[in-house]
């Protein structure tokens, strides 16, 4: 129930609060003073949305907080506070549950429970097919079937797609098969290896080194021994110097520097001999040929040879898999046959749901309108029309046709499935065939239909009804009718009922009056909890009356 509703700053609304009572509440005024933007402001609070150019002129933003009081397990009751802003600025929201930042998904899942807006857009949504269909559904003894339904039909489309992409890249390898066989084979021939161009560059290089290394070795021998070997001259030199030195003594020291040179010649010359390159049992021909072949496959497949060795394997894989597909192909045939089976079974309840639930619909629908005013002769009936759920593509050979509706086709196609959507038809008058709704229900029979079904989809939640005129089209003897079955559910359950009629108006336990007003230039719409005086004074002027007497 709500209890409690507080609008700041929306459209014309600077401050209102509205504290309702557990019955029926009215809410009534002048056209376009403002009433609708309270049942939007409702609507705002429990998830839909709404513009930012709402917000009051001037203002940051808009607030709209209520207090509900809900049931919970034990049987009980407890208070449950929602507050949403609407910033002008950037147009987004902000959503608050018992304080607590909330999202808009929580709203939505919180206002199945907390009320049931039927307005006259509803009569429009009511003419749709697919509403009246959501409509049966919303009466399914079993609602878990619907869900199920969509696993089942999910988990059929999930093998039919990989079916798709493994017959369209079977499709597209096929065409390229002879190319691929052609880079196979050429790769077969030549089979390089994973950076085999760069290791044989760097052997290459090797070898190049080593030429250079025996050329200088070369001259460095020829340099210490040639003719003449230089340390045989250095000892020569050595021992002259030794027969100089009595004469003078200091080349003695010269003897002892030549000497120590004769023995670094001697160990240069080793030096030099043992230097060398470990360059194996490396050939230079064998070793350009194999360049010369990486380069021409290269040159032909137009690739370097690290995308060639990549392009070997996913040739490789290519190639197996068309080899191989046909058992994938058959796996997800089967695949999809045993998820084809299982929607069929679900499909075969939920349309049996569908037919249990609009015999019940249709018989209650019928008992309401009977006491809305409608013809006692006035029937309702759910008329089915089969619609494609599931069609495979390629069904097996010699498949047959599932049996019963799940399985019929309709489409004219073997293994399709169906199922079974309602459609309301309706025969207002005794002799007449049925007809669809949207034909032939005026405006009043449409808001009495809303009227109707509204009673019925709140029975078990039981959230607050908000009906936004939907008594338009109606009056008379008929406009009594609905006036006893509006306060029979608000026995029920608490109602907020926007309304131009005094006959409806009176019937509520709180009555508001919406107004507008223009303050210091600027206008303002404002909502007052009307006392009996004042009630009699609005349902005169609802009247037409200009007072009682």
């Amino acid at each position: 129930m709500l209890e409690l509703l507080r609008i700041r700053d929306l459209a014309l609304i600077e401050d209102a609060e509205l504290e309702f009572a557990p019955g029926m509440n009215a809410l009534t005024g002048e056209t376009g003073a403002g009433k609708s933007f309270i049942v939007r402001a409702i609507d705002f609070l429990t998830g839909e949305p709404m513009s930012a150019d709402l917000v009051r002129p001037g203002k940051e933003k808009a607030v709209v907080e209520a207090v509900f009081v809900v049931p919970t397990e034990s049987g009980g009751a407890e208070d449950l506070i929602i507050r949403r802003e609407l910033s002008a600025d950037t147009g987004r929201s902000r959503v608050f549950v018992n304080d607590r930042l909330g999202s808009l998904e929580t709203l939505r899942e919180l206002r199945a429970g907390l009320v049931l807006h039927t307005s006259q857009h509803g009569q429009q949504k009511l003419l749709q097919p697919a509403y009246q269909a959501r409509i049966l559904d919303s009466f399914l003894a079993e609602p878990g079937l619907l869900p199920e339904r969509d696993a089942a039909l999910a988990a059929v489309r999930a093998v039919q797609a990989a079916r798709a992409e493994l017959a369209g890249r079977v499709a597209e390898l096929s065409r390229q098969r002879e190319f691929l066989e052609f880079q196979r084979a050429e790769i077969g021939k030549v089979k390089p290896l994973p950076g085999e161009e760069d290791e044989l560059l760097t052997r290459k290089a090797g070898l190049k080194e080593r030429e250079r290394l025996d050329e200088a070795r070369g001259r460095a021998l020829s340099a210490l021994l040639g003719e003449a070997p230089l340390a045989a001259l250095v000892g020569e030199l050595a021992r002259a110097l030794a027969q100089l030195a009595p004469f003078d003594e200091s080349f003695e020291a010269d003897k002892d520097a030549a000497e120590d040179f004769r023995h670094q010649l001697s160990a240069l010359e080793t030096r030099i001999r043992r230097l060398t390159l470990d360059d194996g049992d490396d050939d230079i021909e064998a070793i350009e040929a194999r360049l010369f072949e990486l380069a021409k496959l290269k040159r032909k497949l137009n690739k370097g040879l690290d995308e060639i060795v990549d392009l070997g394997r996913q040739v490789e894989e290519n190639l197996s898999f068309l080899d191989s597909c046909a058992l994938d192909a058959k796996r997800l045939e089967r695949e999809e046959a045993a998820a084809a089976h299982v929607l069929g079974g679900v499909l075969e309840r939920l349309n049996a749901a569908r037919r249990d639930a609009a015999d019940r619909l249709c018989a209650r629908l019928g008992q309401e309108l009977a006491g809305l005013g409608f013809s006692e002769h006035a029937r309702v009936e759910f008329v089915f029309e089969p619609a494609l759920v599931y069609a495979p593509e390629a069904p097996a050979a010699g498949a047959e046709a599932g049996q019963g509706e799940a399985g019929s086709d309709e489409a004219g196609q073997a293994g399709a499935l169906t199922e079974l959507r309602g459609r309301l038809f309706w025969v207002p008058n005794p002799g007449q065939p049925p007809r669809p709704l949207d034909k032939i229900a005026s405006g009043g029979e449409l808001s009495r239909f809303l009227l109707a079904l509204a009673g019925l989809q709140a029975e078990s939640a039981k959230p607050s009804l908000i009906f936004d005129e939907v008594d338009a089209g109606i009056g008379g003897h008929t406009l009594t009718r609905v006036g006893e079955r509006l306060r029979a559910l608000a026995s029920r359950q608490q109602m907020i009922l926007i309304t131009h009629w005094p006959q409806l108006a009176k019937l509520a336990e709180r009555h508001f009056q919406v107004r507008k007003e223009v303050r210091e230039g600027l206008t303002f719409t404002g909502c007052a909890r009307l006392d009996p005086a004042a009630i009699e004074a609005e349902l005169d002027r609802m009247s037409g009356v200009s007072s009682r007497g």
